[in-house]
């Protein structure tokens, strides 16, 4: 399965990647996440567990089911003040 994988805020700026296409067996956002922090050190940050992440533009959580081509966005926790 192909996906898009897209990233934001501090985690485009730590990878240098807007985004990339990622190519695997994908049943779940998660299974992407963990295919990406075994690329090794510089995706370490996607390990972290408050990441928020989305599947074709909607918010989802990590076990949310995926299909051929969609797109997939991760980025850090939002706060406030």
């Amino acid at each position: 399965m192909k996906v898009k994988v897209m990233y934001f805020a501090r985690y485009r700026e730590l990878l240098g990647l807007d985004a990339e296409r990622l190519e695997g067996d994908f049943a779940v956002v998660d299974d992407v996440r963990k295919a990406l922090v075994a690329k090794g050190e510089q995706y370490a940050l996607l390990a972290e567990q408050n990441l928020m992440c989305a599947r074709n533009e909607e918010l989802c959580k990590l076990d949310e089911p995926l299909a051929e081509g969609d797109e997939v966005a991760f980025f850090p926790p939002v706060t406030g003040g």
